[in-house]
C-alpha cells in the first residue's frame, strides 16, 4: 500500500506541471467588409458557440477621423493595420496595389519568428499578396523569415478556378481555404496562423446589403465552424490552449452596402469575436479597434514586443490589466497637455516624449522622460521648450501597458 501511494504521488508530481503549462497558439481570421451591424442581425451558430466561450464586440477600423492616423477603410489597409498593429500613418499601405509598405512596423509573425524560430507559422488566403507582400515570406525587409505552411494563389489559377461573372470560383476558394488550415491546425498545429476570406467582400460589392450577402455570410460561419471544429480537436486531444479571434477589415456605406473606403460611422465599425478569456474593459465595451488584435496576440502568447517597437504599437492588450488607454495631446507655444483614461485605480504614468521619427525610416527614436504623473489624474501639462519641434511622439507609460499618441504642431515658414 505505501508503494502505491508512493507511484501515485510520482505520477502527480511528474504531470501535473506539464497539464498545467499548455501550449499556447493562436489563429486570427479576417472575413473581408462586413459591418458589425449585420453581423449582429444575422442567426450564427458558430459565432455563437465561439462568443459563448469568450465573447463578440463591436471595433473600430480606419483609425481616428480627422486625425493624423486617419486609415482608409480598404482591405489590405486594414489587413495590415491588424497584423501590425499600427495605422496607416505607420505602416504606409494605402490601397490595395500595397506599393511601400513599411516594414519598419514588424508583423506579429515577424515578432514571433525573431523571438522563437522554431516555432511554426501558417498563412491560409485566397489572396496571395497577404503572404509575400505584407507578412514578405522570406523577404529581407522583414527579415527574411518563412512562412512555415502556407496555401495560397488559387485567384491565380484560371483553370482549376474558372472566373465566373457571379463569382461562385471565390467561394470555392474559400472553401479549399477552409479545407487546407482546418487540416493544418489538426495536423500541423501551426504555433500562429492567418486564414483570410474574401467572398463576402464580393457579394457585398455586387449586391450591397442583400439576401446575397447575408448567405455568403454564412457560409463564412460554417467555415469559421469548421476551423473552430479543428481547434477544440487539438484542445482535446493534445497539451494545446488556443486563441482564435475573428475580424473583418472594414465596414460598408449605409446607403447601399455596396461601398466602403471612407469614414463613415458603418465603414469604421467592425468588430472582434473571440474565444479569449479575461477579456477586459475595452473589449466589453466595445471600445476596441483591431489594431488591438496584434498585442492580443503577442500577450496571450508571451511574445516580447521590444521597447522600440512597443512605443509605435497603437492598439492595447483585450485580455488582462491595463493601466491606461486613449491619450491625446493638446499643443500650444512648446507646451502641451497629454490626457489619457485610466483602466486601473492606482499607480503612476510615466510621460515620455521624442522630438523626431527616426522610426518611420528604421532609425532609433531617442525619448526623454518629461514627468511621472498619478494615473488617476487622466492629464498632465507637460514643458517641451528643452526640446523644440513641430512635431513630437508622447509615450505614456503604465505599470500594464504602454500607450502613445503624436503632437504635430504648426509648420514654421
Amino acid at each position: 500500500m505505501i508503494r502505491f501511494i508512493f507511484i501515485c504521488c510520482f505520477l502527480i508530481a511528474t504531470i501535473s506541471p506539464h497539464a498545467q503549462n499548455k501550449v499556447r497558439k493562436a489563429l486570427f481570421i479576417i472575413a473581408d467588409g462586413i459591418p458589425a451591424d449585420v453581423i449582429e442581425k444575422l442567426d450564427l451558430p458558430n459565432f455563437k458557440k465561439i462568443a459563448k466561450e469568450g465573447g463578440f464586440a463591436r471595433a473600430l477600423v480606419g483609425g481616428e477621423k480627422g486625425g493624423y492616423s486617419e486609415t482608409p477603410t480598404i482591405s489590405a489597409v486594414g489587413y495590415n493595420s491588424v497584423l501590425t498593429g499600427v495605422w496607416v500613418n505607420k505602416h504606409n499601405v494605402w490601397d490595395n496595389d500595397i506599393a511601400a509598405p513599411n516594414y519598419n512596423y514588424p508583423t506579429i509573425f515577424r515578432l514571433i519568428k525573431t523571438q522563437s524560430p522554431q516555432k511554426k507559422i501558417g498563412i491560409f488566403s485566397s489572396w496571395q499578396d497577404n503572404r509575400t507582400k505584407l507578412v514578405g515570406d522570406n523577404m529581407a525587409e522583414t527579415g527574411s523569415i518563412p512562412i512555415d505552411y502556407k496555401f495560397d494563389g488559387l485567384e491565380l489559377d484560371t483553370i482549376n478556378y474558372p472566373q465566373d461573372e457571379k463569382r461562385d470560383f471565390m467561394h470555392r476558394i474559400d472553401e479549399k481555404v477552409t479545407d487546407e488550415a482546418a487540416q493544418a491546425v489538426r495536423v500541423n498545429a501551426p504555433d500562429l496562423s492567418w486564414v483570410y476570406l474574401e467572398y463576402t467582400d464580393d457579394m457585398g460589392h455586387m449586391y450591397g446589403d442583400s439576401p446575397e450577402f447575408h448567405k455568403a455570410i454564412n457560409y463564412m460561419d460554417d467555415q469559421v465552424g469548421r476551423i473552430w471544429d479543428a481547434i477544440e480537436y487539438r484542445q482535446q486531444n493534445f497539451n494545446e490552449e488556443w486563441l482564435i479571434i475573428v475580424t473583418t477589415d472594414h465596414g460598408r456605406d449605409s446607403v447601399t452596402g455596396r461601398d466602403h473606403g471612407g469614414q463613415s460611422a458603418r465603414e469604421k465599425t467592425g468588430w472582434i469575436l473571440t474565444n479569449a478569456k479575461e477579456l477586459n474593459e475595452r473589449f466589453k465595451k466595445q471600445q476596441g479597434s483591431i489594431v488591438d488584435i496584434m498585442p492580443t496576440i503577442a500577450r496571450f502568447m508571451a511574445i516580447n514586443i521590444p521597447l522600440d517597437n512597443a512605443r509605435e504599437v497603437d492598439g492595447v492588450p483585450l485580455i488582462g490589466k491595463l493601466s491606461l488607454v486613449d491619450p491625446s495631446a493638446e499643443f500650444k507655444n512648446q507646451q502641451a497637455t497629454i490626457r489619457w483614461k485610466n483602466s486601473g485605480k492606482k499607480g503612476k504614468v510615466k510621460i515620455w516624449a521624442a522630438p523626431a521619427n527616426n522610426r518611420k525610416t528604421g532609425g532609433r527614436d531617442e525619448y526623454t522622460l518629461l514627468k511621472e504623473a498619478s494615473l488617476k489624474s487622466k492629464q498632465a501639462s507637460v514643458d517641451l521648450r528643452e526640446f523644440p519641434s513641430v512635431f513630437y511622439k508622447i509615450v505614456l507609460e503604465g505599470k500594464n501597458n504602454l500607450v502613445n499618441c503624436w503632437i504635430i504642431g504648426p509648420k514654421e515658414n
